[in-house]
C-alpha cells in the first residue's frame, strides 16, 4: 500500500514537531554536589534560604540535603584547633584514669585468690608410731 504524498508530508510535520518540543524542553539541571556548595558559599546560602522558606518550591530534596551536609563539613572545618587538642587530652586523661582503676581491680583480685607459703599458719605434725611407718603403696606395714 503506497503512502500518499499528503501523508508522508503529515508525517514529516508530525516528526518535526516532536523533535523540537524535545529539543526546546529545559535541561534537567543536576542537583549541586556538596564540594561546589563548599567552594560556592553564596550558593549554599541561597539554597539553605530556599530549603528552608519553602521547602516544596526547593528544586529538588537533594540539594537541601547536600546543602546540609556542606555546612556541617564547613562547621567542622571552622573549628578551632585549641578545642580539638583539649578535647583529645581529655579523652587521653580519663583513658588513664579507667586504665588505672582496671588495673588497681587486676591486682586486688590476683591479691585476694594468692596464696603465699611463707605466711600460712603452722600445723604441728604428729609422727607416726615405730612401726607404723607408711610403704610405697601408702599403707601401714605391721
Amino acid at each position: 500500500m503506497p503512502y500518499s504524498s499528503k501523508r508522508i508530508f503529515v508525517l514529516g510535520l508530525l516528526g518535526a514537531a516532536v523533535l523540537g518540543s524535545v529539543a526546546c524542553s529545559p535541561r534537567k539541571i543536576p542537583p549541586m554536589t556538596v564540594e561546589d556548595l563548599i567552594e560556592d558559599r553564596v550558593t549554599l546560602d541561597g539554597v539553605l534560604l530556599k530549603c528552608n522558606q519553602d521547602p516544596v518550591k526547593s528544586r529538588n530534596n537533594s540539594d537541601c540535603v547536600n546543602a546540609r551536609i556542606a555546612i556541617e563539613r564547613l562547621a567542622k572545618k571552622d573549628e578551632d584547633p585549641t578545642v580539638e587538642q583539649k578535647r583529645k587530652a581529655e579523652f587521653e586523661r580519663s583513658r588513664e584514669q579507667l586504665r588505672l582503676a582496671q588495673e588497681r581491680t587486676r591486682q586486688e583480685q590476683e591479691a585476694k585468690t594468692k596464696v603465699d607459703a611463707y605466711n600460712l599458719p603452722v600445723v604441728p605434725v604428729e609422727p607416726l608410731p615405730k612401726g607404723d611407718a607408711p610403704t610405697s603403696t601408702g599403707t601401714p606395714t605391721q
